[in-house]
Protein backbone atom coordinates (compact mmCIF):
# COMPACT_ATOMS: atom_id res chain seq x y z
CA UNK A 1 0.00 0.00 0.00
CA UNK A 2 2.92 2.43 0.79
CA UNK A 3 0.42 5.13 2.35
CA UNK A 4 1.96 8.37 3.55
CA UNK A 5 1.06 6.90 7.40
CA UNK A 6 1.53 3.56 7.21
CA UNK A 7 -1.86 2.58 9.03
CA UNK A 8 -0.49 -0.79 10.48
CA UNK A 9 1.75 1.50 12.10
CA UNK A 10 -1.51 3.26 13.30
CA UNK A 11 -2.68 0.38 14.66
CA UNK A 12 0.01 -1.19 16.39
CA UNK A 13 0.69 2.20 18.39
CA UNK A 14 -2.84 2.67 19.11
CA UNK A 15 -3.70 -2.03 19.42
CA UNK A 16 -0.90 -1.55 22.33
CA UNK A 17 -1.97 1.36 23.94
CA UNK A 18 -5.38 0.08 24.53
CA UNK A 19 -3.71 -3.39 25.55
CA UNK A 20 -2.14 -1.33 28.17
CA UNK A 21 -4.65 0.36 29.46
CA UNK A 22 -3.79 3.40 28.52
CA UNK A 23 -6.92 4.07 26.34
CA UNK A 24 -10.14 2.24 25.96
CA UNK A 25 -11.25 -0.21 23.11
CA UNK A 26 -13.59 2.53 21.38
CA UNK A 27 -10.83 5.24 21.50
CA UNK A 28 -8.12 3.36 20.01
CA UNK A 29 -10.32 1.99 17.03
CA UNK A 30 -11.33 5.76 16.59
CA UNK A 31 -7.89 6.95 16.11
CA UNK A 32 -7.20 4.21 13.44
CA UNK A 33 -10.16 4.64 11.68
CA UNK A 34 -9.41 8.54 11.29
CA UNK A 35 -6.27 7.33 9.25
CA UNK A 36 -7.81 4.52 7.44
CA UNK A 37 -11.39 5.25 7.36
CA UNK A 38 -13.99 1.93 8.02
CA UNK A 39 -11.62 -0.98 8.77
CA UNK A 40 -12.03 -4.86 8.70
CA UNK A 41 -9.99 -7.58 9.75
CA UNK A 42 -10.47 -11.08 7.65
CA UNK A 43 -14.16 -9.58 6.96
CA UNK A 44 -14.43 -8.44 10.68
CA UNK A 45 -14.94 -5.20 11.92
CA UNK A 46 -12.06 -3.67 13.44
CA UNK A 47 -13.86 -3.16 17.09
CA UNK A 48 -15.01 -7.18 17.39
CA UNK A 49 -11.91 -8.22 15.42
CA UNK A 50 -9.51 -6.53 18.70
CA UNK A 51 -11.92 -7.86 21.26
CA UNK A 52 -11.69 -11.47 19.86
CA UNK A 53 -8.62 -11.49 19.77
CA UNK A 54 -7.98 -10.06 23.14
CA UNK A 55 -10.42 -13.14 24.46
CA UNK A 56 -8.07 -15.71 22.83
CA UNK A 57 -5.02 -13.85 24.50
CA UNK A 58 -4.23 -11.33 22.78
CA UNK A 59 -0.57 -9.46 24.48
CA UNK A 60 0.52 -7.30 22.11
CA UNK A 61 1.00 -6.18 18.61
CA UNK A 62 4.25 -5.72 16.73
CA UNK A 63 5.14 -3.76 13.61
CA UNK A 64 6.77 -4.24 10.16
CA UNK A 65 8.17 -1.95 7.75
CA UNK A 66 9.72 -4.47 5.17
CA UNK A 67 11.39 -3.63 2.03
CA UNK A 68 12.67 -5.66 -1.29
CA UNK A 69 15.95 -7.44 0.30
CA UNK A 70 15.28 -6.20 3.74
CA UNK A 71 12.54 -8.42 5.47
CA UNK A 72 12.15 -5.68 8.67
CA UNK A 73 9.95 -6.95 11.33
CA UNK A 74 9.26 -10.13 9.73
CA UNK A 75 9.67 -13.97 10.76
CA UNK A 76 7.75 -15.82 8.21
CA UNK A 77 6.57 -18.39 6.84
CA UNK A 78 7.29 -17.52 2.97
CA UNK A 79 3.60 -16.22 2.13
CA UNK A 80 3.26 -13.77 5.00
CA UNK A 81 6.95 -12.49 4.20
CA UNK A 82 5.55 -11.82 0.35
CA UNK A 83 2.53 -10.36 1.20
CA UNK A 84 4.05 -8.11 3.73
CA UNK A 85 6.75 -6.98 1.10
CA UNK A 86 4.67 -6.64 -1.62
CA UNK A 87 2.40 -4.02 0.86
CA UNK A 88 5.32 -2.60 2.20
CA UNK A 89 3.46 -2.79 5.57
CA UNK A 90 2.36 -5.26 8.05
CA UNK A 91 1.33 -5.61 11.85
CA UNK A 92 1.88 -8.74 13.96
CA UNK A 93 -0.70 -9.70 16.80
CA UNK A 94 1.00 -11.88 19.29
CA UNK A 95 -0.75 -14.97 20.39
CA UNK A 96 -0.90 -17.92 22.67
CA UNK A 97 -1.80 -20.59 19.49
CA UNK A 98 0.11 -18.59 17.63
CA UNK A 99 1.50 -15.55 15.77
CA UNK A 100 -1.11 -13.80 13.32
CA UNK A 101 0.49 -11.13 10.61
CA UNK A 102 -2.41 -8.68 9.49
CA UNK A 103 -1.59 -7.49 5.91
CA UNK A 104 -3.59 -4.49 4.54
CA UNK A 105 -5.04 -4.05 1.49
CA UNK A 106 -7.38 -0.99 -0.18
CA UNK A 107 -11.20 -1.82 0.87
CA UNK A 108 -12.92 0.21 -1.79
CA UNK A 109 -17.21 -0.87 -2.78
CA UNK A 110 -18.68 1.05 -5.66
CA UNK A 111 -18.37 4.65 -5.35
CA UNK A 112 -19.11 5.44 -1.86
CA UNK A 113 -17.13 2.63 0.57
CA UNK A 114 -13.59 3.23 0.79
CA UNK A 115 -11.83 1.78 4.03
CA UNK A 116 -9.26 -0.51 4.92
CA UNK A 117 -9.23 -4.13 5.28
CA UNK A 118 -6.28 -6.68 6.98
CA UNK A 119 -6.21 -10.28 5.67
CA UNK A 120 -4.94 -12.61 7.91
CA UNK A 121 -1.79 -14.62 7.48
CA UNK A 122 -0.25 -17.15 9.73
CA UNK A 123 2.62 -15.74 11.29
CA UNK A 124 6.23 -16.47 12.73
CA UNK A 125 7.47 -16.02 15.96
CA UNK A 126 8.05 -12.04 17.17
CA UNK A 127 11.43 -11.09 16.15
CA UNK A 128 14.36 -10.48 18.81
CA UNK A 129 16.54 -9.07 17.00
CA UNK A 130 15.10 -5.11 16.55
CA UNK A 131 16.61 -2.66 17.83
CA UNK A 132 15.82 -0.99 21.22
CA UNK A 133 14.07 2.78 20.80
CA UNK A 134 17.82 3.64 22.55
CA UNK A 135 20.20 2.19 19.22
CA UNK A 136 17.77 3.20 16.87
CA UNK A 137 17.93 6.63 17.79
CA UNK A 138 21.81 5.98 17.99
CA UNK A 139 21.93 4.69 14.22
CA UNK A 140 19.78 6.93 12.75
CA UNK A 141 21.69 9.81 13.96
CA UNK A 142 24.78 8.42 12.65
CA UNK A 143 22.73 7.38 9.57
CA UNK A 144 21.83 11.15 8.37
CA UNK A 145 24.98 12.26 9.59
CA UNK A 146 26.25 10.24 6.74
CA UNK A 147 23.62 11.35 4.31
CA UNK A 148 24.26 14.47 5.12
CA UNK A 149 27.88 14.31 3.66
CA UNK A 150 27.07 12.21 1.01
CA UNK A 151 24.09 14.89 -0.02
CA UNK A 152 25.99 18.38 0.47
CA UNK A 153 28.02 17.42 -2.99
CA UNK A 154 25.44 16.32 -5.17
CA UNK A 155 23.56 18.70 -7.26
CA UNK A 156 20.20 18.60 -8.55
CA UNK A 157 16.50 19.55 -7.39
CA UNK A 158 15.53 17.56 -3.89
CA UNK A 159 18.81 18.74 -2.24
CA UNK A 160 17.36 20.29 0.69
CA UNK A 161 14.69 18.87 2.86
CA UNK A 162 10.84 20.60 2.63
CA UNK A 163 10.36 22.81 5.24
CA UNK A 164 7.09 21.74 6.13
CA UNK A 165 6.79 17.82 7.05
CA UNK A 166 4.44 15.88 8.86
CA UNK A 167 5.05 14.61 12.70
CA UNK A 168 4.49 11.17 13.10
CA UNK A 169 2.13 9.81 16.00
CA UNK A 170 2.24 7.47 18.85
CA UNK A 171 -0.47 6.93 20.97
CA UNK A 172 -0.51 7.51 24.96
CA UNK A 173 1.91 5.54 27.43
CA UNK A 174 5.02 5.30 24.84
CA UNK A 175 7.94 7.43 26.55
CA UNK A 176 8.92 10.41 25.72
CA UNK A 177 11.65 9.04 23.40
CA UNK A 178 9.66 7.06 21.87
CA UNK A 179 7.32 9.88 20.58
CA UNK A 180 10.72 12.49 19.91
CA UNK A 181 12.33 9.70 17.45
CA UNK A 182 9.14 8.87 15.62
CA UNK A 183 8.69 12.65 14.97
CA UNK A 184 11.40 12.91 13.29
CA UNK A 185 11.49 9.43 11.75
CA UNK A 186 8.46 10.58 10.15
CA UNK A 187 9.46 13.78 8.71
CA UNK A 188 12.33 12.18 7.20
CA UNK A 189 10.09 9.13 5.47
CA UNK A 190 8.10 11.79 4.42
CA UNK A 191 11.35 13.80 2.88
CA UNK A 192 12.28 10.54 1.04
CA UNK A 193 9.20 9.80 -0.61
CA UNK A 194 9.59 13.41 -2.06
CA UNK A 195 13.51 13.14 -2.84
CA UNK A 196 13.78 13.72 -6.55
CA UNK A 197 16.43 12.44 -9.35
CA UNK A 198 15.67 14.88 -12.11
CA UNK A 199 18.76 16.76 -13.61
CA UNK A 200 21.31 14.38 -12.12
CA UNK A 201 24.45 12.63 -13.32
CA UNK A 202 25.08 8.97 -13.30
CA UNK A 203 27.82 9.49 -10.86
CA UNK A 204 25.11 11.81 -8.54
CA UNK A 205 22.48 8.89 -9.35
CA UNK A 206 24.75 6.30 -7.46
CA UNK A 207 26.10 8.35 -4.76
CA UNK A 208 22.51 9.80 -4.09
CA UNK A 209 21.01 6.17 -3.91
CA UNK A 210 23.35 4.80 -1.70
CA UNK A 211 22.79 7.35 0.89
CA UNK A 212 19.00 7.41 0.78
CA UNK A 213 18.94 3.54 0.70
CA UNK A 214 20.96 3.66 3.99
CA UNK A 215 18.86 6.45 5.24
CA UNK A 216 15.62 4.56 4.42
CA UNK A 217 16.43 1.49 6.21
CA UNK A 218 17.63 3.51 9.28
CA UNK A 219 14.46 5.12 9.54
CA UNK A 220 12.34 2.18 8.96
CA UNK A 221 14.35 0.42 11.71
CA UNK A 222 13.57 3.55 13.71
CA UNK A 223 10.42 3.70 13.44
CA UNK A 224 9.78 0.22 14.24
CA UNK A 225 11.47 0.70 17.35
CA UNK A 226 9.07 3.55 18.67
CA UNK A 227 5.99 1.46 17.62
CA UNK A 228 7.45 -1.40 20.09
CA UNK A 229 8.42 1.81 22.84
CA UNK A 230 5.66 1.09 25.00
CA UNK A 231 6.58 -3.06 25.10
CA UNK A 232 9.99 -2.32 26.87
CA UNK A 233 8.70 -0.58 29.38
CA UNK A 234 7.13 -3.96 30.33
Amino acid sequence: MHPETPVSAVLVAWGNAWLAGHVGLDEAADRIEQVAGPVVVDGVPLRSSLADMRLKGLGELRLALPAPGDPLGLSGPPPFNAAAIDAGEAAIAVLPQGNLGLVPFPDVRGSSYSGVGFAVHQAGPARADLPSVREAERELAAVMRAATEALDGVGGPGGAWPSRLPDGELAPGYPARAHRLQALAARLAAALRLAGRRGLTAGELAARDVALRELDRAVRRAQVACHHGILEER
